[in-house]
């Protein structure tokens, strides 16, 4: 599941905490889930202890930011978004594409310390670029298909 589905309302309005938590907690109350998405001081307690991997997508800056871009540009609707959201180009928009640029910087060394403290022996596996994150989920694809 898309975190952004489950944080965001219409208009890009953010939740009360606990009701995101909330959120969160019933998506990963099954046995089998996915989340994409970080929300690490939010949500890394209620994840992590019940996750058996953490995948970190690693992709260059400049992978991130021109995506982005093209995206917004092109403004399709998205499954990822939340309903009643779409891409805009405003001040939180710049806001969001100084925070990809400065994220190994700023943001990586907080979720990896809050990923320490509350999941320490959950494997990481980090998929550099895109032949990597394809050769993964093919794999993922071939399991499944092996256990049917």
């Amino acid at each position: 599941m898309h975190l952004d589905k489950l944080f965001w309302g219409p208009g890009w309005s953010k939740p009360q905490y606990e009701v995101f938590r909330a959120r969160v907690s019933e998506a990963i109350s099954g046995d089998d889930w996915v989340c994409e998405g970080n929300y690490h001081w939010q949500t890394f307690d209620l994840r992590l202890p019940r996750a058996d991997l953490v995948v970190w997508l690693d992709t260059p800056r400049t992978t991130c930011l021109s995506r982005v871009v093209l995206r917004s540009a092109l403004n399709r609707p998205r499954p990822d978004f939340p309903a009643g959201c779409s891409e805009r180009l405003d001040k939180e928009y710049l806001s969001f594409l100084r925070y990809i640029w400065n994220f190994d910087r700023n943001s990586r060394p907080h979720i990896e310390a809050e990923r320490l403290a509350r999941g320490p022996l959950v494997p990481v596996m980090r998929l550099r670029g895109s032949r990597q994150i394809s050769d993964f989920v093919s794999s993922l694809a071939r399991r499944q298909t092996q256990k049917r």
